[in-house]
């Protein structure tokens, strides 16, 4: 204080107070402490230095990490929200050692324990992580159990169709499992796999344990490729399930398809000889030809001969294609299919009389031709020649063909045939005797014109100055129907004649062609 002379007093000057309190001695620890508190996450460092404001915006952060961490997918969260959310995490430390190193804790009694506590609240978001794998893992686990029961499901499916039908869903389905096993090998849905595959193999296989053998030779000859795409190691026993099945199938179907006398029982006992030549199938395949054969040699004294005489000459042809060798069938099946080319070539007389007496003259011509040719030494030979004469008689005149000609020749009657043609003839005679014979032809003759055969007078071999071959030949009385066509001229259609033979009498025959016009 001063005093004025007068004695007066003077005002008392007050400084003013500080507005917040002096800042603390720096101080390591305490801006570690903080530092360690606010990596927790949830603003504990700033709840000691009093920063609420700062607190709350750690718990914002925090979340909203949590509302896009939860609930776990096997994708976990996204790389981007890590990366900011520890950005954050870092810049709350940076910050709060930055407050802590000059100010006072409110909460805590030393810097020690808070530094304490912050390694010790560090648990919570490492726990987190931990807890978080964890149910990262489960939904990861569930994930997986989900398309094992979609593919489940898609088997179940499939079996109610046929394979056919839903062969690319199967694929599917196994694409599922092997996925499994070979990506996820320690998860719960790979554990599993095994036993589904069993399931697989049964819906798979279903039309054999029907007996349905002939639909289950596809689905089967698939199961044998599974192991390609799975690996014996997970398929154990299962890699060799289809091996007798399909053999079974392969035979069953065949055999059937073989005495049905129809199918495609080449292929399958082919592929059943060069699959499983061993197998105790395959031991079947030779004696289910024998029977075919011996019931289609049996089927030529039947109500149709022809279609058996084709049965063997089909026989003849597929059994010489099956690969008998690796199985050691060759030799008997080549005697199979020798024994049905024969007995088809004998059985060729029966198809060709069958034929005649149904009318079918023109095949009756041709079976009994070749039977001739292929049959040189046949006890039927000389009587199938007559026949085919016959036949091609009847097929200009099917009055002819009335009844089956025998091997008989020769007769009392002469009958004189003669050639007014410009071609050689073949002249073809049926009736009581049958034969036929050839003329050379008339130099000086012509071929008629229809319309001229038609005219009153036409009288043919009539001309005195001609020189007409001729041949006589001896019939008996009846009924001899006569066919002479040309051997070497074109569009000439054969001539016919009805001749009835008496006793008594001698005849002669005119034998000549005719083209269309006059």
């Amino acid at each position: 204080m001063s005093w004025d002379p007068q004695g007066a007093r003077d005002d008392v000057v007050v400084p003013p107070m500080p507005t917040a309190p002096p800042p603390a001695p720096a101080d390591p620890w305490r801006a570690l402490a903080v530092a360690l508190l606010n990596l927790s996450g949830l603003g504990l460092g700033y709840a000691v230095v009093r920063r609420w404001g700062l607190m709350a915006a750690c718990w914002v952060a925090t979340a909203i990490l949590l509302l896009v961490a939860l609930p776990a997918d096997p994708d976990g969260v996204p790389g981007a929200t890590v990366v900011l959310y520890l950005i954050f995490l870092a810049l709350a430390a940076a910050h709060g050692a930055s407050v802590g190193l000059r100010t006072r804790l409110a909460l805590l009694p030393s810097a020690l324990i808070a530094a304490a506590l912050g390694v010790v609240l560090l648990a919570v978001p490492a726990g987190g992580v931990v807890l978080y794998d964890g149910a990262r893992d489960e939904a990861t686990e569930q994930m997986l159990l989900d398309r094992l029961d979609r593919a489940d499901k898609l088997v179940r499916q499939s079996g109610k169709s046929t394979f056919e039908t839903a062969e690319a869903d199967y694929r599917r389905a196994l694409a599922v499992y092997g996925a499994l096993s070979d990506d996820h090998p320690g998860s719960r849905a790979a554990q599993r796999v095994p036993d589904r595959l069993k399931t697989y193999y049964a819906t798979v296989g279903a039309p054999y344990a029907q007996k349905n053998y002939c639909s289950a030779v596809s689905p089967l000859k698939y199961l044998r490729t599974v192991p390609r795409a799975m690996g014996k190691k997970v398929l154990g026993d299962l890699s060799t399930w289809p091996d007798v099945r399909l053999a079974t199938s392969l035979y069953e179907c065949a055999a059937g398809s073989l005495s049905d006398g129809g199918g495609d029982w080449t292929t399958q006992f082919g592929e059943l000889l060069s699959a499983f030549p061993k197998s105790a199938q395959a031991g079947k395949v030779e004696p289910a030809v024998k029977t075919a054969v011996d019931k289609a040699v049996k089927s030529v004294g039947g109500d149709d001969p022809c279609a058996a005489v084709q049965q063997l000459n089909g026989l003849d042809t597929q059994v010489r294609g099956l690969p008998g060798e690796q199985a050691g069938l060759a030799d008997a099946l080549g005697k199979d299919a020798d024994r049905a080319s024969q007995s088809a070539r004998s059985g060729a007389y029966a198809c060709g009389v069958h034929q005649y007496t149904d009318g079918n003259f023109a095949d009756a011509v041709s079976t009994m031709n070749d039977f001739a040719r292929n049959n040189p030494h046949h006890k039927n030979r000389a009587r199938a020649q007559k026949i085919a004469i016959a036949a091609e008689v009847a097929q200009t005149v099917p009055a002819a063909g009335k009844r089956l000609p025998t091997t008989a020749s020769g007769g009392s009657i002469a009958v004189t045939v003669k050639n007014d043609s410009p071609d050689d003839i073949t002249v073809l005679y049926t009736g009581p005797v049958t034969g036929s014979f050839n003329l050379k032809a008339c130099g000086s003759c012509a071929t008629y014109g229809f319309g001229s055969t038609l005219g009153i007078g036409f009288k043919p071999c009539s001309d005195s100055g001609k020189h007409y071959p001729q041949r006589t030949i001896r019939l008996p009385v009846g009924t001899t129907y006569f066919v002479h066509k040309s051997r070497s001229g074109t569009g000439k259609s054969p001539a016919s004649d009805t001749a009835k033979l008496s006793p008594g009498y001698v005849y002669t025959e005119c034998a000549y062609t005719t083209s269309l016009g006059y």
